[in-house]
């Protein structure tokens, strides 16, 4: 493994560790490794091994995908299904995820804060892997069928670097018109970006990354059979 790839690997594994809002004890303790064999690890002071790498997806839950290449959602093709009778209750009480009665895909630049307004919320749900620091939210179109259904919500999280970007990964794009929900791909101009549609009959879109003004990774699909 090149020195660059292991070095994406690494920080895809500290990404896990803040999302799951863990210290490198209480991670290692997670996936069963020692404590300072993790620090090497993550200093590059030891190579990553297939062993290594396996136990972060047994223990974790995580994509593989994800965790080698970057590709796949964290967690996995398979999203998080809600069928009638199982879905949990919204709860009015402040634990979980916070669920919000707006359209992620729709709304401008200016209207942002309005999206995730206090107001909006219309409760909490407790989901497997879905961390409560995620924002729940619906989608609307079919840009992204199959993989984003018509009105299925996603678990986003926000994102505060721009330059670190997890190349085919799936995020809610804030422009100044109007929010996509699009993979977001590698451009030969370092200045620019790819907006990528799961549906084909959706052209790519070269975006420059001076007109981004949001970005939300979205953690998780939520196909759900019985609507919150």
């Amino acid at each position: 493994m090149d020195s660059q790839k292991n070095a994406e690997i690494i920080a895809r594994i500290k990404y896990l560790m803040k999302e799951m809002g863990m210290r490198q004890v209480q991670f290692a303790q997670r996936i069963g490794v020692d404590t300072s064999n993790l620090s090497k690890y993550l200093n590059a002071h030891m190579p990553l091994s297939d062993s290594f790498l396996n136990r972060l997806v047994v223990n974790l839950g995580v994509s593989k995908e994800w965790l080698i290449d970057g590709t796949d959602l964290p967690f996995g093709k398979t999203p998080v299904r809600i069928d009638n009778g199982t879905a949990p209750t919204v709860a009015s009480s402040e634990t979980g995820t916070p669920v919000y009665d707006v359209d992620a895909t729709a709304g401008t630049a200016s209207g942002r804060n309005e999206l995730f307004a206090t107001e909006n919320i219309v409760g909490w749900v407790n989901l497997p892997n879905v961390s409560p620091h995620c924002r729940i939210v619906r989608v609307s179109g079919d840009s992204m069928a199959p993989v984003i259904m018509d009105g299925d919500f996603v678990a986003v999280r926000e994102v505060s670097n721009f330059n670190q970007i997890y190349w085919g990964q799936i995020y809610i794009v804030q422009l100044d018109d109007f929010r996509l929900v699009k993979y977001v791909r590698r451009h030969t101009d370092p200045n620019m970006v790819v907006l990528r549609s799961e549906n084909p009959n959706y052209d790519d879109m070269d975006v420059r990354r001076s007109d981004i003004h949001e970005m939300l990774l979205v953690q998780h699909v939520l196909h759900l059979n019985s609507r919150l």
